[in-house]
């Protein structure tokens, strides 16, 4: 069975962590606010969310954002602007609290009628030298239970994102090495 990539991109290849493709779709399917933090609209956007109930300002609470109710009322009437730490702050607690919020939603999603089929889509060896180049091909797999990679999308934790994606597609059987690194992964929910 192959192991991890030691030394990926050596020889030119490029692409991303699977994992982190993975995480970048969830992303998408999840949505949100497309305004960026630093824009009026989208401050006052992701402020209305984090303060909409009182579980919300306290996930976003939990999640970072460790100002004063009077400062957040003060960014919400438009007296103060938040500084650049601060925004930073804001806009990750409302990817936290937005991951929470949709995460069941999407495993439910995922999960449904025996799972979904996911597309790995190989690394680009465009600058790799000719012999140095594996023959790689577009493959899909089935995967039925999202739990784990969705519990750690949500949680933020790239680190069991990529135990959870690794032990999927394992599934792939001895070639699984060849997809842990890829351009794109898709699947639909």
């Amino acid at each position: 069975m192959p192991e991890y990539n030691h030394q990926f991109g050596l020889h030119g290849a490029r692409g991303v962590k699977g994992s982190e493709a993975v995480a970048r779709r969830l992303d998408s399917l999840a949505g949100g606010i497309a305004s960026p933090v630093t824009s009026k609209r989208g401050l006052m956007a992701r402020l209305h969310y984090l303060t909409r109930s009182d579980q919300a300002l306290r996930a976003a609470r939990e999640a970072g954002l460790t100002v004063t109710d009077r400062t957040v009322r003060a960014w919400l009437e438009g007296g103060r602007q938040p500084n650049r730490k601060n925004l930073e702050r804001i806009d990750a607690a409302y990817r936290t609290v937005r991951r929470a919020n949709v995460s069941r939603h999407l495993l439910r999603r995922l999960n449904a009628r025996g799972g979904t089929r996911v597309e790995l889509h190989p690394l680009n060896q465009s600058q790799v030298d000719r012999r140095f180049q594996r023959v790689l091909e577009f493959r899909s797999l089935n995967i039925r239970r999202w739990d784990r990679i969705v519990a750690a999308w949500a949680a933020d934790d790239p680190s069991a994102l990529d135990e959870a994606w690794v032990d999927q597609i394992v599934d792939l059987g001895s070639q699984w090495g060849q997809y842990e690194y890829v351009t794109n992964v898709g699947f639909a929910a």
